[in-house]
């Protein structure tokens, strides 16, 4: 069985280095971008421990009421495993980890899958356990708008259009090491449109890209007196490029920014062999899709990856279903 461990700072080394070496894991779980807003969430993030080896890592957060996420702050998140995981081991190690949340007096388990595109190698045995030893089930799905590299639809007339109308209006693409460039666009564009602001502040962007400057890159999109028209801010993964902010001023909206934007970025930047996820398209309270940001995610040739939510409820260990052959 498993040894199962609570995350302490003292970990940091080895959860870093477990995180760079594993076939499904991305920056994101690195504790210097994990423990950026440590203030707001309550960790409980576990290390498993085979035959004195670490196994697996799963970040994980608890909200006090014998609920436990992995990981509300986060994007995405489930078990970390390296190239030796096997499945049955996996289901092993979800059996001892119930065992384990049923002895800490957690009862509810809510586990936001990482989408198979960031996986290194194939990483889904998780999913497996979820179904076999959870009897878990899909509780959120998200829709998210992916490139795949070398597979690129021709943008829509629309977006060849806005394309056009930049180009005319001598429009530029240029990286920036200053999120002060983007953020007051980007803030008072989710203030106005969904009464909403950025997840991350300008000084929590600026932390973050200065720890991660070769994975957090900023582009924005200028006109010839150097205003900044819009923008983007990418989280760059070994496999998958990310938008994880997008954003354009009134002006550039009707003078193309974005579609110069990702012109750029896809044809010349990013033309390599890592998938490029737009993110999801849902509305701010999470239930519907956002309409006219799917519409432009698609415009440039991307479709459908979901993001995938399960839960289940953590029962005695005696009640456990498991697998014949552990």
């Amino acid at each position: 069985m498993f040894d199962i461990r609570r995350y302490t700072s003292g970990d940091a080394a080895l959860w870093n280095q477990f995180v760079a070496q594993s076939k499904n894991g991305t920056f994101l779980f690195d504790r210097r971008y994990m423990d950026y807003h440590s203030d707001r969430f309550t960790d409980y993030s576990l290390m498993f421990f085979r035959k004195n080896r670490l196994y697996a890592l799963l970040p994980a957060n608890t909200t006090g009421d014998g609920v436990l996420w992995t990981h509300q702050g986060l994007t995405y998140g489930g078990i970390l495993t390296d190239c030796r995981a096997t499945a049955l081991e996996v289901m092993e190690l979800f059996l001892s980890l119930n065992t384990y949340l049923y002895s800490e007096g957690f009862r509810k388990v809510i586990y936001k899958a990482i989408p198979w595109i960031y996986h290194r190698l194939p990483a889904e045995e998780d999913l497996f356990a979820l179904l076999h030893q959870c009897r878990a089930t899909i509780i959120d799905r998200s829709i998210a708008s992916v490139l795949m590299p070398h597979e690129r639809l021709r943008f829509t007339e629309s977006r060849r259009s806005g394309l056009r109308k930049a180009l005319r209006e001598g429009l530029f693409v240029v990286e920036t090491q200053d999120v002060r460039f983007l953020w007051p666009l980007l803030t008072s564009n989710l203030r106005r449109r969904y009464q909403a602001r950025p997840v991350h502040s300008a000084e929590e962007m600026d932390m973050l890209k200065s720890r991660f400057p070769d994975q957090i890159r900023i582009y924005v999109v200028k006109n010839d007196d150097g205003q900044v028209l819009g923008g983007t801010v990418l989280y760059l993964t070994p496999k998958v490029v990310h938008t994880q902010y997008i954003s354009a001023s009134p002006q550039g909206k009707q003078v193309g920014a974005i579609d110069l934007l990702f012109d750029k970025l896809l044809n010349e930047v990013y033309n390599d062999d890592r998938y490029f996820d737009f993110g999801t398209s849902m509305t701010t309270e999470g239930s519907d899709i956002n309409e006219p940001l799917l519409f432009q995610k698609e415009g440039f040739g991307a479709r459908a990856v979901c993001y995938d939510w399960y839960g289940w409820d953590v029962i005695q260990p005696d009640c456990q279903a498991s697998h014949p052959s552990l």
